[in-house]
């Protein structure tokens, strides 16, 4: 297949990112993926994401960051218990200990910097507004200013071209996530989206309880849980 468009994919093996994975190879483009480990209580989700990226032939760069004032996040201080809400009480009205600050202006930056260099077209990534925890910086308003900046400060921007920050799963909710990456024939068997790093998801976390809720409204079973695999 001859490609016209290459686009560079923040990738972190979970159903959301590989959802908009997929969606970026049926519109075309040639991917490259990057995943980052950025001092996670478990690697478990980079195992994914070099799984799907292989099923996929998905080319994949593997970064390791250590920036250590990452701890004030329950993701990554290992003394910080990851909290257990009702799913009534993800409303996303406050942000949880799980935020991990400018973790996405980091991985868009990152992705930015691949798609500089190899003349990308895109940077596509993963956020939702509609299920979500209450993340400042997966709100539509965040992007649309962070991609004015992008065009400002690249070789390619500033060269007449355009690096465009897509994200096309922004205004969809978990089931619809669900039924795209069906559509799609996505590999969502491998995907991990718990914020535990066991053998199968704990279903007690945020993630994992709103991965249930869209699996359920979309009524299809999850390939990646215990029972169904």
């Amino acid at each position: 297949m001859k490609f016209k468009k290459k686009a560079v994919i923040m990738f972190s093996g979970g159903l959301d990112s590989t959802a908009a994975l997929c969606w970026a190879m049926d519109k075309g483009y040639e991917c490259n993926a990057i995943t980052v480990s950025y001092g996670q209580k478990h690697i478990r989700e980079k195992k994914s994401a070099q799984k799907i990226a292989k099923v996929l032939g998905v080319k994949l760069f593997d970064l390791n960051l250590d920036l250590p004032w990452l701890k004030s996040s329950s993701l990554v201080d290992k003394n910080k218990k990851i909290p257990d809400f009702e799913i009534s009480e993800i409303s996303g009205k406050s942000i949880p200990s799980t935020y991990v600050p400018g973790r996405n202006l980091i991985f868009a930056s990152i992705g930015v910097s691949l798609a500089d260099s190899i003349g990308a077209d895109a940077v596509i990534l993963g956020p939702n507004i509609v299920d979500y925890s209450g993340y400042p910086d997966c709100r539509p308003v965040f992007y649309n200013a962070l991609e004015k900046a992008v065009n400002y400060g690249t070789k390619i921007g500033s060269s007449g071209g355009k690096i465009k920050l897509l994200m096309p799963l922004i205004k969809m909710s978990k089931a619809d996530i669900v039924r795209l990456s069906i559509k799609l024939k996505a590999p969502i068997k491998h995907t991990w989206s718990c914020y535990s790093g066991l053998k199968y998801p704990c279903g007690a976390c945020d993630s994992c309880k709103l991965r249930a809720k869209g699996f359920a409204e979309a009524g299809v079973a999850d390939p990646a849980l215990k029972e169904n695999a």
